[in-house]
């Protein structure tokens, strides 16, 4: 008597990590990441050398590490920002090319499994060349504290035997110069700006299932980011300028836009944070969560979609 043969499981983590690994090495190949990788790399080098400062006991080098560390936070940003749509919006056309999808979909793999993995190795790439670039972003600002910290002890030591500057105000500004240096809040940042590319190559991933130009993809998802930077503020100048009622149906309408253009405003607290600020921790796990939930809403939309796509 012959077996039936078992059905396939919606869902499997060896699959979905073995599609990862593949994505992975194979994006891994792709000309753009090498690209911006040596860029973001010599961007990273280039600063070591030092740069002009202002002068002051309070402000020695404090202003030197904040015009350090925002460039070199904006080049990351628009690295993992460009990757997550990029490799994304490439992913399903060109497996449709070389006709790789359909290998993969016959074996049996269920769609979800296939659009997880893709995304989780587009997302592995992210993290692993924002991993690169977060230690050479540290080796650097030690590199540079390490100097400013020396030049800072010999300035205040001399006045603070002249009378112009007492110990407790040495101390304090001495533990401002090191919040400008590397620490944890700073690599929370750099987690922030992984949930903003996760967020966008969720969306990406999105517009690739009904989409089979990437160029289109590519279009649509950067126009999505942008729109997402700025429709909050011109909802909330809307909202007050209409007088809309709180739980009515105007309002239900404008929350729905979030859906396809989520509000990027939370992120920009990495700006904060490279000037010195505090990161809360309830902060990041608030941005953590809307970045789960974004990104499994659009997960879900994906596969609803690319399941009763005809392939």
């Amino acid at each position: 008597m012959s077996r039936r043969p078992s059905s396939t499981p919606l869902f499997s983590f060896s699959r979905i990590w073995i599609i990862t690994g593949n994505t992975f090495t194979h994006l891994m190949r792709m000309k753009i990441f090498y690209f911006l990788l040596v860029f973001v790399l010599i961007w990273l080098g280039v600063n070591v050398f030092k740069l002009p400062h202002t002068a002051g006991p309070e402000g020695v080098g404090g202003e030197e590490l904040r015009l350090l560390k925002a460039p070199l936070m904006g080049t990351m940003k628009l690295f993992a920002i460009i990757i997550g749509i990029v490799a994304t919006a490439l992913l399903i056309p060109r497996d449709m090319e070389d006709r790789t999808l359909y290998t993969i979909l016959a074996k049996p793999v269920p769609r979800l499994d296939y659009l997880l993995g893709k995304l989780c190795g587009v997302l592995l790439l992210v993290l692993a060349g924002l991993a690169v670039m977060t230690l050479l972003l540290d080796a650097v600002l030690w590199y540079r504290m390490q100097n400013i910290l020396a030049e800072f002890d010999q300035v205040a030591a001399i006045l603070v035997e002249q009378g112009q500057f007492t110990a407790a105000e040495r101390d304090e500004a001495r533990g401002e110069l090191l919040s400008q240096g590397v620490t944890w809040d700073l690599q929370a940042a750099v987690l922030v700006i992984f949930f903003e590319a996760a967020i966008i190559a969720a969306l990406a991933l999105l517009v690739s299932t009904f989409s089979s130009s990437t160029l289109f993809t590519v279009v649509i998802s950067t126009l999505c980011y942008f729109i997402g930077n700025f429709i909050a503020d011109g909802l909330d100048h809307w909202r007050g300028t209409t007088g809309m009622e709180e739980g009515g149906i105007g309002e239900l309408s404008t929350n729905a836009i979030f859906v396809a253009f989520p509000d990027y405003r939370p992120f920009k607290i990495v700006d904060e944070v490279v000037a010195g600020q505090v990161f809360p921790p309830d902060v990041l796990g608030g941005l953590a969560l809307s970045t789960g939930l974004y990104v499994g809403l659009y997960v879900v939309l994906s596969w609803f979609i690319f399941n009763s796509k005809e392939i």
